[in-house]
């Protein structure tokens, strides 16, 4: 008997087909209908200077920001590698989801020791400070500036009818890296100085990014500064669920998928937005300004969980975890028969006409 074709293979691939392979590039804003035509698709878009005209993109500077700021004690996330919340292998190889030590600094303590890590070599032992609150600290933290950028993106508020659920301010140097990851929200994305590298993947590639249950752990700073001083404390609760392959490093940690998987690239420059959309993986580096500096702003808008998006992407993942289960017990050629036949229950039930989202049970 001829080995019976993988669905998840023939999903994946099938998707890579009938997709693009690089971002899609506008050279004006959207209207509020071609935005929704994206977010229908789950398709991310950037649009080149889009915020070129904002407040922000015109003023702000490292030492703008110094000053304006100069009175203010911010949060800041500590690290040694620049690895806030991602996955740290340990010296007996097993895998931890790790935190960041966090403090509040008076901003231009912090400013200055980003910009003074630039000019030494990553070799050295020296922490790694991030301003990457993920709380709306826009429009808390850091709301003296919030007047200089605008208050929703008109075109992402019009089309999902509401308000952001989040504003973000991000500032930090080349030496953090946001290790991939996906999150519930439509994101649209703005550059104000130095530039952002992204690497996307779509929803359909989580059988492909090895996404494991880790143990939760945290930086806590020992005593003094420097890299040296953070100690790992590991933590109670719930084991986090966190994808461990990377795209920049295809050949690790691999699953059965991974070669799969056709990651899209695009780079940020100052004024420029990206539209990430909902449950998208990226990972994120960042390359600094002229003054050492790299700062972005995004809009979280939250996604909407009714549609076939939310629940397909579930069957995905627990279709993915029976594959990786099945063939331990029973072969692969059997897995797949028996993931034919879960398939087919499952567009029959979808496919009826008094069918609902409960009858399907992901």
């Amino acid at each position: 008997m001829d080995r019976l074709p993988d669905p998840i293979v023939e999903l994946i691939t099938t998707y890579n087909e009938l997709n693009n392979s690089v971002v899609d590039v506008l050279q004006e804003e959207p209207s509020p209908l071609e935005f929704m035509r994206y977010v229908a698709q789950n398709t991310p878009f950037v649009v080149r200077s889009g915020a070129a005209g904002w407040r922000a993109s015109k003023i702000w500077s490292a030492a703008y920001l110094r000053d304006f700021l100069k009175n203010e004690t911010v949060n800041v996330a500590v690290t040694p590698k620049g690895n806030a919340d991602s996955p740290l292998r340990l010296e007996d190889g097993s895998l931890v989801f790790v935190k960041p030590w966090e403090e509040d600094q008076p901003f231009p303590e912090f400013l200055d020791h980003i910009i003074e890590q630039e000019k030494t070599s990553p070799s050295q032992a020296s922490e790694v400070r991030y301003a990457q609150t993920q709380d709306d600290n826009l429009r808390h933290e850091y709301a003296s500036l919030f007047s200089h950028v605008q208050r929703d993106i008109p075109w992402a508020r019009i089309a999902l009818q509401k308000e952001p659920d989040a504003i973000n301010l991000w500032v930090g140097n080349s030496r953090s890296v946001t290790a991939l990851h996906k999150d519930n929200y439509e994101n649209v994305y703005v550059q104000i100085l130095g530039r952002k590298h992204f690497v996307l993947l779509p929803p359909l590639c989580q059988p492909c990014v090895n996404e494991q249950a880790l143990r939760p752990a945290s930086y806590v700073r020992g005593g003094g500064d420097g890299a040296e001083n953070l100690d790992l404390s590991f933590e109670d609760g719930d084991d986090v669920p966190f994808a461990t392959w990377d795209p920049d490093n295809p050949e690790t940690a691999t699953t059965r998928y991974s070669h799969l998987a056709s990651p899209l690239r695009i780079t940020l420059e100052p004024g420029d937005m990206l539209y990430l959309p909902a449950m998208w993986y990226h990972k994120v580096s960042q390359s600094i300004s002229d003054e050492g500096i790299c700062v972005a702003v995004n809009y979280w808008y939250d996604m909407e969980f009714s549609g076939p998006l939310y629940p397909l992407c579930s069957f995905v993942r627990s279709t993915n975890q029976y594959v990786s289960e099945a063939e331990e017990g029973m072969g692969m050629s059997k897995a797949v028969l028996k993931l034919q036949e879960m398939s087919y229950t499952v567009f029959k039930v979808q496919s009826s006409p008094k069918s609902t989202p409960r009858d399907v049970g992901v």
